[in-house]
């Protein structure tokens, strides 16, 4: 979901990336002074805080969105979505596409070169190609290129790619990273040095990395759609939201995404509102309550129904989000062409949920008020990464809800890069609060197929339905809307009666932006499209 290879179906942190205090000298900022003009400029520095830092800087071998974050703005694909969520070319100056819809002809810009120096030709993309599908590469999105028949390259600025069936999120596909085969052809991608020092074709070039505190970025001056205007982007490792508003405040950093009770409660002075721009529209992302399918305890499904009967989403949206998000009814978020305006999940009933603990054997409770069953206590945890207090307040609330149901939960909050390393990635859980990160293509086979199990992809709980499996190859392998449409409808209906996942929200993205930060254009595809074109007026600029 993420539009494939753009698609990457990360991990969620919403919008949070990182930023460091850089200055002219890297370190202090200069004073602000109000312009009346607003003439793009060159220069300044932007600096964005982010909860999780990355955890490698090949996009291929990163499943989240901290990685993805940065690499975004050090790599290109061959297409992109623009302001209206249209696919267009990137790498790729344009593209032809057969009627039949099986061959697809990328001709390549002429004169991009890599960030040493080196230009761009059809060979990375063959390379790219090559990595991804070789079983030895850990990574979670070779299937999107499993379906290609042939790969061919005419020339050093042209590429035919042809499948064998029809397969509908082809384009998006190549939205994927493409990565620099001079640096890379013949080597362990798991062992190279681009892990942490990259080298990419984007409007920004990788320049320092520490860790635990930034990365910095610089401006590309050979950017084949024109160097970007802010010279250096730097990302802030900030793992804690309430600091990160102390940050904001403070000047120290420009970009973050707020929090529900931040920006209804805390940002409205005109203080805040001369010095910051704030924006809020849907986003593409759910949060849910995933649960380990091969744990005992979550094996039948009558117990997953009675945890999604037990938790009032309504609370959840009022109490964590400040009314800001709606109830999420299953993968695919309201407003898109896939979504099923028919399925409404499980709603808010305790007393349906003890029948279903009741009929699954967990009759009797102890003198603590916890179910038990062959003598042992329902309990379990929940594993939720640091920082996020909005994902803390949701699980406190669940928490409290299951125990009056008669569930023990505790809550456990660890660290991001140690969450996803050792637990999410080894299924090493008994159920996570994470959240997905959705492209505009219905396409999950990633996350649902039963074939994507292993450590390190995307169906970490496990879920395993023969009708599931059959419905999303038939939904990516044809183009026919309502073909895919069925496929996706049924799936839902599915979902929503198996609980793999209790379907939480679907919270409204809240960025805010220094309003020295000229140039942001609001569009259907939110905020970050056009960050090649923000700027600071000269006599604004403060680094």
């Amino acid at each position: 979901m993420m539009p494939s290879g753009v698609r990457c179906l990360l991990v969620a942190l919403l919008f949070c990336s990182a930023l460091v205090a850089c200055t002219r000298s890297d370190t202090t900022p200069a004073r602000l002074t109000p312009s009346s003009s607003a003439i793009p400029a060159t220069g300044d520095s932007l600096v964005e805080g982010t909860i999780g830092e990355a955890s490698t800087l090949i996009p291929l071998l990163a499943t989240d969105s901290s990685s993805h974050a940065v690499a975004g703005q050090i790599y290109n694909g061959l297409v992109k979505y623009d302001k209206n969520l249209n696919i267009v070319g990137d790498l790729a100056e344009s593209f032809d596409i057969s009627k039949d819809g099986l061959v697809i002809t990328f001709h390549l810009h002429r004169g991009v070169k890599w960030h040493d120096g080196v230009p761009f030709t059809s060979r990375d993309v063959l390379y790219t190609y090559n990595v991804t599908i070789d079983p030895k590469t850990p990574t979670a999105y070779a299937e999107d290129f499993k379906q290609v028949k042939n790969m061919a390259a005419p020339d050093a600025h042209t590429i035919r790619v042809t499948y064998d069936a029809p397969f509908a999120p082809a384009l998006a596909s190549w939205g994927v990273s493409i990565l620099p085969a001079h640096l890379l052809e013949g080597k362990d991608i798991t062992r190279s040095p681009l892990a942490r020092a990259p080298v990419g074709t984007g409007p920004y070039r990788f320049k320092e990395w520490v860790s635990g505190q930034k990365i910095v970025l610089e401006f590309n001056p050979d950017y084949f759609e024109g160097r970007p205007y802010i010279d250096r982007f730097i990302y802030r490792i900030i793992p804690d939201s309430s600091t990160m508003y102390m940050e904001l405040k403070a000047g120290a950093i420009d970009l973050m995404n707020l929090s529900p009770v931040q920006y209804a409660r805390q940002t409205s002075s005109e203080n805040f509102t001369s010095r910051f721009n704030k924006y809020r529209y849907p986003s593409s992302t759910y949060l849910y309550m995933g649960y380990n399918l091969r744990h005992p305890l979550f094996g039948d499904k009558r117990i997953r129904q009675a945890m999604t009967a037990a938790i009032n989403k309504d609370e959840l949206i009022q109490g964590v989000l400040f009314g800001m998000g709606q109830k999420a009814h299953g993968p695919i978020v309201p407003g898109r062409w896939a979504y099923n305006p028919a399925v409404k999940d499980i709603g808010y009933n305790p007393k349906l949920a003890a029948e279903l603990l009741a009929q699954a054997g967990w009759k009797d409770k102890n003198s603590d008020g916890i179910l038990v069953k062959g003598g042992k206590p329902f309990k379990f945890t929940i594993l939720t990464n640091q920082g996020n207090q909005q994902r803390l307040m949701t699980a406190q609330i669940i928490q409290q809800r299951l125990r009056q149901v008669g569930i023990d939960v505790h809550i456990r909050i660890v660290e991001w890069a140690a969450f996803l390393k050792e637990f999410v990635n080894k299924g090493n859980f008994e159920v996570v609060l994470l959240a997905w990160s959705i492209s505009q293509d219905p396409d999950m086979f990633d996350i649902w197929h039963s074939s994507k199990n292993k450590p390190g992809e995307l169906n970490f709980v496990g879920y395993n339905n023969a009708e599931v499996d059959r419905l999303l190859i038939e939904g990516r392998n044809t183009f026919d809307i309502q073909k895919r449409k069925n496929a996706y409808f049924r799936i839902q209906e599915i979902l929503a009666d198996e609980q793999p996942y209790t379907f939480l929200y679907v919270p409204d993205a809240l960025p805010v932006v220094s309003s020295r930060i000229r140039g942001v254009e609001p569009a259907p595809a939110g905020i970050g499209h056009n960050q090649n074109r923000w700027f600071v007026p000269k006599n604004e600029q403060v680094y």
